[in-house]
């Protein structure tokens, strides 16, 4: 895959009063820098930025996670790549804001109407990577290019080398990286922009470790880094128990209270125990490690 040049030259941002890109004279910024021999590509999210970055002529157009979570403003915008004259070289769809792997699918069969190829690229949900949607996309259709953002995916730039390692590890075709001369200074996402000079290292790490490090167990690859995430939301779910427990230990004392309270402690048993049960999980299982956990909510609570 070539080395791609990416600006967002509109910027859909949450609050209206935030940066929200240069708008269409942003276009002339990107041809300059086609002269020097380097293909572009900027994000569009209606109609009107499809044509006024086919008339710029941009190599390289992407749809962004806000419009992706609409498959209506997709058909849209399929329809309107359909109508301009000049083709760009591909589509780069990101994965919408909620995880959803069919609706991501659906969006790329939408954009296939068009006959321009499409790329589909990887930002996660929320910080989070999303594993599991990406895999999805994966088995559906192998065919499509896939290309990770670590950049909104971690949302700091330490997090960005870890995570394209991992995609070194599951067999990635390409990278979105955020880079700016002085991230501090950025008007936008700040805290995920890497210095050029950090990019640089970062590449040939990536380089190396690829070289060095690739295994041909894709699939069981992708498993794993399910079950990494899941783990990562087991535990994060278990800390945030134990910091309610604090919580309600504070008040029980405050109201003279018991920390222990059986009937309660009965109803909340069996409603797991039912809950075990239809989704297939041994009741013994369940019973256990609810007891584990309920052991040290208590002992936090009897701690105040």
């Amino acid at each position: 895959m070539p080395f791609i040049f990416r600006a967002g030259v509109w910027k859909p941002r949450t609050s209206p009063h935030s940066f929200q890109g240069a708008g269409d004279k942003a276009l002339d910024w990107l041809r300059e820098v086609q002269q020097m021999g380097i293909p572009v590509a900027t994000e569009v999210a209606t109609p009107k930025h499809i044509d006024a970055a086919s008339q710029a002529q941009i190599d390289y157009l992407w749809i962004g996670a806000r419009t992706s979570a609409n498959p209506i403003a997709i058909q849209e915008l399929a329809d309107a790549f359909k109508q301009q004259s000049f083709r760009p070289k591909a589509i780069l769809i990101k994965n919408p804001v909620q995880n959803d792997a069919q609706l991501w699918i659906g969006n790329i069969e939408r954009l296939e109407q068009t006959g321009i190829p499409v790329m589909a690229v990887h930002r996660g949900c929320s910080h989070k990577p999303c594993w599991a949607m990406a895999h999805a996309l994966r088995q559906a259709r192998p065919d499509i290019p896939l290309i990770i953002d670590p950049s909104h995916m971690g949302g700091k730039a330490e997090q960005i080398l870890p995570l394209l390692n991992k995609a070194a590890e599951l067999g990635y075709n390409g990278t979105m990286v955020e880079v700016h001369h002085c991230p501090d200074e950025a008007r936008s996402d700040a805290k995920q922009q890497i210095t050029p000079n950090a990019y640089r290292g970062i590449l040939e790490t990536i380089l190396d470790y690829t070289r060095d490090n690739f295994e041909t167990e894709s699939g069981l690859n992708w498993l794993r880094a399910e079950i990494d995430e899941a783990d990562d939301l087991l535990w994060q779910t278990i800390a945030e128990r134990m910091d309610i427990s604090r919580r309600i230990g504070d008040w029980k004392q405050a109201h003279g209270v018991a920390p222990l309270q059986p009937e309660r402690y009965k109803q909340i048993v069996e409603k797991r125990l039912q809950w075990a049960q239809e989704q297939g999980l041994p009741k013994d299982f369940v019973e256990q490690l609810f007891e584990i956990i309920h052991a040290e909510s208590l002992r936090i609570q009897k701690q105040k």
